[in-house]
């Protein structure tokens, strides 16, 4: 029996995936966040073996004849001495006919996991946000990714400080009264009746990293719920702007589908929901989510080791 390995390394949770000629899931594995931009390389590729070896349990290692990784952080192995860790931890996992896996971003095993189209474009928005053009189940350009300092529009990062600001500019007297101002300054445990609030906020905020003002992305949306003007109104900006990048990595007129991915696209967020909404109107446009990229990773090994005709893989639940 010869085998395929799919793994989704991210930054919370690595999940792992063995599955046969047929597409079936044999095994099934689990373990902590992948992503060496996130966590120490150590840790990273520890957690990707740790769910490999999960997922194989009781199966062959000799037999894997393919092994794709879907990894968020995946330029960090550009460094020789990061790339060295992994491919230490990988080559403890013991597949001679699959040594060294082959890397793909998250973005795309998560396209493929939720679409069995192999055109597309992938939108991705959790803390950071970036949209890809994908080609034969590849992603082969880029728009946006360019970092909380250079880009990131739309993302957890700028959703957090778009918030910020608000509370910011209530407190200066330029913005009136805003219920997502109040929620920042409570998270911040700012007294808004101090009179030098607004230096206490900055100092806060300044006294975490950056990309740590994604924390105040949720304020935005739960005071969107409450009807918040501030918050509706960021909302809105949030959605045109991700629905550009989306729309600026298709061809005009193009009707492949739009895989969504990131906390801030998720079912039950008002961005999502403003982004489905805006994306259908333009056309005929199918517009997916994904939540995981472990069964595009599986499928993207399962092809490379049986061929193009290989059925997507699936289980009793997923």
């Amino acid at each position: 029996m010869n085998l395929a390995v799919g793994v989704d390394a991210g930054g919370t949770s690595t999940r792992a995936w063995v599955v046969d000629s047929t597409g079936h899931v044999l095994g099934q594995g689990g373990a902590g966040g992948g992503n060496p931009n996130s966590h120490p390389p150590e840790s990273a590729a520890e957690a990707m073996v740790e769910a490999t070896e999960a997922a194989m349990a009781g199966l062959d290692p000799t037999e894997v004849r393919a092994w794709v990784i879907g990894m968020a952080g995946r330029s960090k192995l550009t460094d020789p001495d990061v790339a060295a860790v992994f491919e230490r931890a990988w080559a403890r996992l013991g597949f001679p006919h699959a040594p060294r896996p082959r890397l793909v971003t998250d973005a795309e095993a998560a396209f493929v996991s939720a679409t069995a189209e192999p055109d597309g474009t992938v939108l991705v928005a959790g803390t950071g946000s970036i949209a890809g053009r994908i080609r034969g189940r590849s992603m082969v350009s880029t728009v946006g990714g360019y970092g909380w300092l250079l880009g990131d529009e739309g993302s957890g990062f700028w959703l957090g400080r778009q918030a910020v600001r608000t509370a910011l500019d209530v407190l200066s007297g330029v913005h009136p009264p805003s219920a997502l101002a109040d929620a920042v300054l409570d998270a911040t445990g700012v007294n808004p009746t101090a009179p030098d609030a607004a230096y206490r906020l900055i100092t806060a905020v300044n006294a975490e990293p950056p990309v740590h003002l994604a924390r105040y992305a949720p304020l935005v949306s739960s005071a969107h719920a409450e009807g918040d003007p501030a918050a509706v109104s960021i909302v809105e900006h949030a959605a045109r702007l991700l629905t550009d990048t989306a729309l600026a990595a298709r061809d005009p007129g193009e009707r492949t589908p739009v895989v969504l991915v990131g906390s801030v696209l998720g079912e039950g967020s008002p961005v999502g929901a403003a982004v489905r909404t805006a994306l259908r109107a333009t056309g005929d446009i199918p517009v997916l989510s994904s939540d995981s990229g472990v069964r595009g990773a599986a499928w993207l090994a399962a092809l490379e080791a049986f061929g193009p005709d290989t059925a997507r893989p699936r289980t009793s639940t997923v």
